[in-house]
């Protein structure tokens, strides 16, 4: 029974207390630390800062997801990052010897944790209404930054799942 290929999640049903609206978002994110966490299980802490072709490295993409994430969810409650904030996204892909496979597995999948139940507590009256994003409070919604998050993160997911493949067959 450990073979048996189950459906993606967008076709398993509902993520439960996740508003009908939400669902899609639930479903791209949950799918995401799925595809990631077995992607990335066993892959080797000397490749994790490698670039192929100079293309972002697997660490990046694992930062940048989990980065994102908590970056949307303070900007939907019309928040300004904060310090710590800022001071991780300034970290996103730079090499230093304390990120570790496991530890990057940690601190997404503790985002996507967030995310989900995020979506459970988001009143769907809301996702019409503004949100600034960033320094220039250039304009979204709490729907679009919802989106964003799912969207942005699925992006970075085929990304890592090329790079890794790359890294884990040709290097």
């Amino acid at each position: 029974m450990d073979n048996v290929k189950l459906p993606e999640f967008w076709l398993r049903g509902p993520v439960e207390g996740v508003p009908g609206l939400l669902q899609p978002i639930a479903h791209a994110l949950v799918q995401a630390q799925l595809e990631i966490n077995e992607l990335i299980k066993e892959f080797p802490q000397d490749l994790l800062w490698t670039k192929p072709a100079g293309l972002a490295s697997p660490a990046f993409h694992l930062q940048h997801i989990a980065g994102v994430i908590d970056r949307m969810i303070t900007y939907k409650h019309n928040l300004p990052l904060s310090e710590q904030q800022f001071d991780y996204l300034n970290k996103e892909g730079h090499l230093t010897d304390d990120v570790t496979v496991d530890k990057l597995l940690v601190i997404l999948n503790h985002q996507i944790e967030k995310a989900i139940a995020e979506l459970k507590a988001t009143d769907v009256t809301t996702l019409t209404d503004f949100r600034g994003v960033g320094r220039k409070n250039l304009p979204s919604t709490v729907g679009g930054l919802l989106f964003h998050m799912a969207e942005h993160t699925m992006r970075h997911t085929g990304q890592l799942l090329v790079t890794v493949n790359v890294l884990k067959n040709w290097v």
